[in-house]
């Protein structure tokens, strides 16, 4: 096969990622424990003030400390003081001292796909966070370039391509992600695969669109089948 330059988004691609904020998510909303407002009306407040935290904060546990601790300001009936905000915080620390949790059969995919083709880590947010992961992870090795970027979108895409002077006809992106890897890939004129993961993040849900030709849309189940495939 010819030789491709393949694009690869790390959480919930790579790793296990959303999983673990769904859990400190679970906890917050017991924790909060309201007498009003049911479980599911504090997970569609907390939503958008994560939409709200993402346009100042970014992505990542600091955002996601911020949006928890607003959506209990927003909600709760006593004040925030300093040992709630602590206890608040706790719980997006547990997400920070989680292990890297590696997707089934990704490094045994990575050394295959890393001896055909060239491989490069594509993913969004904190700069200091996403490197951590990176290295913890062990899988650095097998990519020639990593770019962490504070959002991916369409003018991403195409700095990336012009930055690494890619060939849009042999470029992939692969990820999970509707919202950030597949459709806007697509729009710049790259080929993508998508591979849907159960647990992908509710802001990250879109419908994934259509591939205009020349460019290719690909769907597999596990990130194991990209051998059968590259």
């Amino acid at each position: 096969m010819l030789s491709q330059t393949l694009l690869i988004d790390a959480d919930d691609t790579l790793w296990e990622n959303n999983i673990y904020f769904e859990r400190a998510i679970a906890s917050f909303i017991s924790f909060l424990n309201h007498h009003s407002y049911s479980p599911a009306h504090i997970r569609e407040v907390l939503n958008q003030v994560e939409r709200e935290c993402i346009l100042s904060h970014g992505y990542g546990l600091h955002s996601f400390a911020h949006a928890l601790v607003q959506t209990f300001e927003r909600l709760a009936v006593e004040p925030l003081t300093p040992g709630l905000r602590e206890t608040i915080h706790g719980f997006a620390q547990t997400i920070a001292e989680h292990p890297i949790e590696t997707v089934p059969e990704v490094q045994e995919t990575l050394e295959h796909l890393a001896t055909q083709h060239c491989l490069m880590l594509l993913t969004k947010g904190a700069v200091a966070e996403q490197s951590g992961k990176i290295e913890r992870s062990g899988l650095k090795r097998y990519f020639s370039a990593v770019e962490i970027v504070a959002e991916k979108n369409a003018a991403t895409y195409e700095h990336v391509v012009v930055k690494h002077e890619l060939d849009r006809a042999v470029t992939w992106m692969i990820g999970n992600s509707p919202k950030s890897d597949i459709n806007p890939a697509l729009s710049v004129g790259l080929n993508a695969v998508f591979v849907p993961h159960g647990n992908t993040w509710i802001l990250e849900h879109e419908d994934v669109g259509e591939a205009q030709p020349p460019s290719r849309l690909l769907i597999v189940e596990r990130f194991a089948e990209l051998r059968d495939h590259f």
